[in-house]
This record gives C-alpha cells, structure tokens and sequence, in this order.
C-alpha cells in the first residue's frame, strides 16, 4: 500500500492569513489550483462544506472539467438534502467524472452553522440521523432490484430509484470525521477511512485503538486519514520563522487569540495538545491552533521537506494511510507539496517497507 495525498481545493484564494477577495466563484482559481494538485501527484482533493458558500456538488464538477485523474471528497452535512437524492447526487458525479467521487460525512458540531440552513436537531439526534441516512445511501447503491423501500426514525419512503449507481463498485468511498463517543460509533459502522486531525503520536495511537475496538464489533476495519497544514523552508530555522510570521498575521487579523470555546470534540483534542505546547513531537506545531481556538485543521508539520516527509512517515508507521494537507498560501503551498513533499514523503515510506 502506498500512501494517499488529499489537498483542499476552495472556490477562491482564501485562508487564515489570506482574506477572501470580493470575488466569490473563481473560476480561474478553481481551475489552477485541480491542475496543479493533479500534476503535482494528489489523489484527491476536499471540497469543504460551508453554510455560507458554493455548493460542494458544482465547485467538484467544476474543477472536474479542467482535470483527467483527480478525484474529489466533497464533505456532505446529511439532513439538509433527503438521503435518496444525495444518493443519486453522489452516483451522478462519480459518472460524470468516471469514478472519481467521493463522500465525507460531516455530521456537524456547531449549532450556529447548523441553525444558517435551519437544523435545529440535537448532537445526539444528528449523529443518529446520520447512521440512518448512510445506511439508506449505501442500500441504494447496492442493492440489486430497481427500487429500495425504507421505514425509518428520520426517513421514510417508497419505491426509492436504484438506477443511477456509483462507478466505482460496490460504491464510492465514504470518509467520516468527529471525535466524540457517538461520532467514533458511526464512523466504526460506516466509514472506509476515518479522519482526524493533526495530533500528537500519543493521541493518535488513543484515537485509531478506539476507531480499531469499535470496527471490530461491526466485522470492519478502517483505514486512516490526518491533516496537517505542513510550512516548508528551505532550512529548518527558516521554516520556523515562517511558522512565527504565519501566528503572527494570524493574530494580527484576528485581533488577538481566539477566546471562544469549540464545542466539537476535534478543536477540544487540538486546544488539549496545545496546552503541552507549542512545538510537540519535534515537529508539530500548535501555534495557528492557539491563535484560532483551533477552529478546523490548524496544526502543522514544521521543516525542510524532507525532515516533514519523515514526521509524516513517523505516522504512516503508527498505521495512518492518507494524509490531507494544505497550506496557510493555498496556491503556492499546493504547487510546492507535489514538487518536494509528496515524492519525499511517497520515497521515505517505501524505503522504509523495503527495509522492514
């Protein structure tokens, strides 16, 4: 097995360091950043869920147009769009791009966000909402006979249409994220990888034994997937001071540190890490995750290259399999992963297998 590369492709240039421009679909942007990740060796790239931006579906099929093998995770919040739909919405895109869709259940942890497209449903009612709704989309893609009837808590329906199916057999893979005991269940039940956020050795070791006992019980095993915002220098000092001015827009922007308390069990694991410091297993660092209240994947693998492809290496060995990484400059970042990390990190990982 060899190691999978996901970036995050945004409908335009935007990121903690960099404001949005007034432009909010850009085309051109959407365009370069699936080429360049595509020629620089990613496998697919995550099209994030927003209550307050472009619909995940047409930014994927748009940056399909442009790109012949890149793959694409849209992030899925289930309950806003009916199962039976999303169903026949995710089949379509894998058609349309020849098999290179993919699904990543979000089930959703602010309240706030949520309550922008009118969900108003409990954590626990949300996480049960979600075992339902994956449930349902696998039945229709896979099930033999032309229609699929459900009874249900959430959903209930009659004669459902089987006759758009996925490419990619039995059905496109499915990524789950969420850090709590409910969260871990689901994901256990339904995931092909389960995606956590960049943390120590020792909380990943915790997290991916619990994933492991609870997939057991279902007869599953899952695969697993980290992220990280990896800054890069030339020289590792360099790298470091790049991390510095990095906190210190961050700040800058922002006004000071975050002060708000997550409410997701993810942010509460980061800020937690955080608090043994900032620089953590030699490489990472939890600066951007401090200045933001860790609102997201804001920890990162600090370096040259190579020193960043041998930290990601260090987790391929605690049995991480994908690594979903972008940078605080998106573009620029994105071009200068293919050109060193990825073939840096891809070469470490197999000379390390060929050694034992």
């Amino acid at each position: 097995m060899t190691p999978e590369f996901i970036g995050m492709i945004h409908h335009r240039e935007a990121s903690e360091i960099h404001p949005p421009g007034p432009v909010v679909f850009d085309r051109g942007y959407i365009r370069d950043f699936a080429q360049a990740a595509e020629a620089g060796g990613f496998d697919r790239v995550l099209v994030g869920y927003f209550a307050d931006g472009p619909d995940g579906f047409l930014l994927a099929a748009t940056a399909a147009q442009f790109t012949e093998r890149l793959g694409f995770l849209v992030a899925h919040r289930p309950g806003f769009v009916a199962p039976t739909l999303a169903a026949r919405k995710f089949a379509t895109l894998d058609q349309m791009t020849g098999g290179r869709a993919a699904m990543h259940v979000i089930t959703g942890g602010d309240d706030a966000d949520m309550f922008r497209d009118g969900d108003v449903s409990t954590k626990h009612e949300r996480y049960a909402r979600t075992d339902e709704y994956v449930d349902i989309l696998k039945r229709i893609w896979t099930e033999p006979g032309a229609t699929v009837d459900h009874e249900g808590r959430f959903y209930r329906f009659k004669g459902a249409s089987t006759a758009i199916r996925c490419v990619q057999q039995p059905c496109i893979p499915i990524f789950f994220g969420g850090a709590s005991d409910a969260a871990i269940t689901v994901s256990a039940k339904h995931a092909d990888v389960y995606a956590l956020w960049g943390e120590t050795h020792a909380q990943v070791k915790e997290i991916t034994g619990r994933i492991d006992a609870e997939a057991a019980g279902f007869g599953r095993k899952v695969r697993f997937s980290l992220s990280f915002r990896p800054i890069l220098a030339a020289t590792e000092d360099e790298a470091w001071d790049r991390a510095d001015r990095i906190k210190q827009r961050i700040l800058s922007l922002r006004g000071g540190p975050s002060t708000v308390a997550p409410v997701n069990e993810g942010s509460k694991r980061l800020l937690e890490a955080a608090a043994q410091g900032e620089r953590l297993d030699t490489r990472l660092w939890t600066g951007a995750a401090l200045a933001t209240g860790a609102r997201g994947n804001t920890t990162s693998l600090v370096g040259t290259p190579e020193q960043v492809a041998e930290a990601l290496a260090d987790y391929w060995d605690l049995g991480v399999t994908t690594f979903l990484i972008r940078g605080f400059d998106p573009l620029a970042d994105n071009v200068e992963y293919g050109r060193s990390l990825l073939p840096m990190t891809r070469k470490i990982i197999a000379e390390r297998a060929a050694a034992g």
